[in-house]
């Protein structure tokens, strides 16, 4: 069982899970979410996480510095372990990263795997952008993924 909480924060209501002492999830949707998988229990882990995206949001914060859990296949991993490292304040494309994993014709797997990732933010997954430049689908909304783009580009 995982342990959840729950925060109030500028971009909406948020759920951040945990188990083990590592952060394995936020949530920005919170009402789907099965209770008997979580309990509602603020351990020390999800406050730390909770004060560091809090930094985040108010521009104070630039890397975040979590245990993470990952549960996906080793492309997803490699994916996000790739995610990580796109710099604060700036995107990348798809194809960019299919390239850099050197599998250029799996940028639709790459948007797939962007799409699962189970800790946004912390795994900063709004910085993947289309070949255009163009917004594409976010867990949060493209309201957020604005927000959060505009945020680090204000504060880099």
């Amino acid at each position: 069982m995982k342990n959840i909480f729950y925060y109030e924060t500028k971009i909406g209501k948020i759920g951040i899970a945990e188990k083990n002492s590592c952060v394995t999830n936020l949530f920005f949707d919170t009402s789907s979410l099965d209770s008997e998988e979580y309990l509602v229990k603020e351990t020390k882990i999800i406050r730390e996480a909770n004060k560091q995206l809090k930094e985040y949001l108010d521009g104070n914060r630039k890397e975040f510095d979590l245990p993470l859990e990952l549960s996906g296949s080793e492309f997803m991993r490699k994916v996000w372990s790739e995610l990580c490292k796109i710099p604060y304040g700036e995107t990348m494309t798809y194809i960019e990263l299919a390239n850099i994993i050197n599998n250029p014709k799996a940028y639709r797997a790459v948007g797939m795997a962007n799409s699962k990732n189970p800790i946004s933010i912390f795994i900063p997954c709004h910085r993947l952008v289309g070949s255009n430049g163009s917004l594409r689908g976010y867990l949060g909304g493209i309201k957020v993924k604005e927000y959060l783009l505009k945020l680090e580009k204000d504060n880099k």
